[in-house]
């Protein structure tokens, strides 16, 4: 699996265990909500700033967005 895919599967299942939407995601990390959309959807490859952003914003580990296993909440 392509890491463009393991971090839009990630992303997803970590967005929706911490009951946040797409637009409240994107408000937490600073991000546009338009964006969170196509990470998920595998339309746009994050910078490492974003990663890092999008983690604190769920509150977990980067290698929790990045990582090939299932992804776990502090």
């Amino acid at each position: 699996m392509r890491l463009r895919s393991i971090m839009a599967r990630n992303l997803r299942l970590l967005r929706r265990a911490s009951g946040l939407s797409q637009e409240q995601l994107a408000d937490l990390a600073g991000l546009d909500r338009n964006y969170i959309g196509k990470l998920e959807r595998e339309e746009n490859s994050p910078t490492l700033d974003t990663i890092e952003a999008i983690a604190l914003a769920l509150q977990v580990d980067v290698e929790n967005l990045i990582g090939r296993d299932t992804p776990r909440h502090r």
